[in-house]
């Protein structure tokens, strides 16, 4: 464990040098976000969603994709830098460091990364009044969870190919579809049979049922104690994908 937090102050340190290039985005895009969605788009959606605004009602489902978007953004290309560019990952094994405490401690950094984004969002939300629950604050450890459950199969991704090509694939044909039809902008009821069930296999939907019921104050349409199970098993089964992906090449 203390190596593992080691290697996460090594992510640490190094994004001291470099947050303030991030730190405007992680405002002005939730900040523009919202005006665009949620404002713009909402002043033409007569009666809300679900007898709220639509406001009230994209909001959660942004902060959610806020967390897949930075966790997945944070699991590829630097990931695969890593392994083929910068040989940092090499580096370290050749210290007296584990495969887990190599993969722990950088996948403790990109969760951590989407944990700040989600929360800079959450600031942005209560300033526009789209919170409407004390319960609001469990969204940060939902996103925790979420960044959890993308980032660690997306590290198994990254550690198995060997050019940056693969990594549009990935958001072309996962990470984009899952923003647009995860219940983020619409409820997935509103689709077709089978693409609603698609929508019910992706961490996204669960984390933002339970993000939109933490802020409106009601209850989740599924068993929370589900939601937090599958997004577990997403992380576990990741992590499991991740460490057997880094021994390969770590390993000698």
């Amino acid at each position: 464990m203390t190596a593992a937090v080691a290697v996460f102050e090594y992510h640490l340190v190094g994004y001291r040098r470099t947050w303030r290039g991030s730190a405007l985005g992680s405002f002005l895009l939730p900040l523009l976000t919202m005006l665009g969605f949620g404002v713009g788009v909402g002043a033409y959606v007569d009666g809300g969603v679900g007898g709220v605004s639509y406001l009230d009602y994209v909001v959660p489902g942004l902060i959610a994709s806020t967390a897949l978007q930075v966790g997945v953004g944070e699991a590829t290309w630097p990931v695969l830098g890593n392994f083929e560019w910068h040989k940092i990952y090499f580096g370290q094994a050749a210290a007296p460091l584990r495969v887990g405490d190599v993969l722990g401690g950088h996948l403790a950094f990109v969760v951590f990364r989407a944990l700040l984004s989600s929360a800079a969002f959450l600031l942005v939300s209560a300033l526009f009044g789209a919170l409407h629950s004390p319960w609001a604050l469990a969204t940060l450890p939902i996103v925790l969870l979420l960044g959890c459950a993308v980032a660690a199969p997306t590290f198994a991704y990254s550690a198995s190919i060997s050019s940056d090509s693969y990594l549009a694939l990935l958001f072309r044909f996962a990470v984009l579809p899952m923003s647009l039809f995860a219940g983020v902008f619409f409820p997935v009821e509103t689709m077709p049979a089978v693409l609603r069930w698609i929508a019910y296999l992706t961490p996204l939907w669960h984390a933002v049922d339970l993000c939109r019921a933490a802020t409106l104050g009601v209850a989740p349409a599924w068993s929370a104690a589900g939601h937090v199970a599958y997004l577990a098993l997403w992380a576990g089964g990741g992590w499991w994908l991740a460490h057997a992906r880094f021994r390969k090449r770590l390993v000698f």
